[in-house]
């Protein structure tokens, strides 16, 4: 990962607003160890937050929602 985008993405999970996209929430560049189709399967059952849509194809989710997750240590 670039420095810049790295620089912006500890700058998201820092200021606890925003915004995140799901390949910066799940491992390798994210802080949850889970697959996508488990952290879809959780979004269906409740047990995670459920997506933001940002536009037509652009799925997102609140950054101080995933946190609040991590917290928790849910996932």
């Amino acid at each position: 990962m670039s420095n810049s985008k790295q620089s912006v993405q500890t700058d998201v999970w820092s200021q606890r607003t925003g915004y995140v996209r799901l390949s910066h929430i799940l491992a390798p560049a994210g802080p949850l160890p889970i697959g996508r189709s488990t952290w879809w399967q959780g979004v269906r059952d409740g047990r995670y937050p459920k997506p933001v849509k940002l536009g037509p194809r652009i799925t997102a989710w609140r950054v101080a929602d995933v946190l609040k997750l991590i917290e928790q240590g849910v996932a």
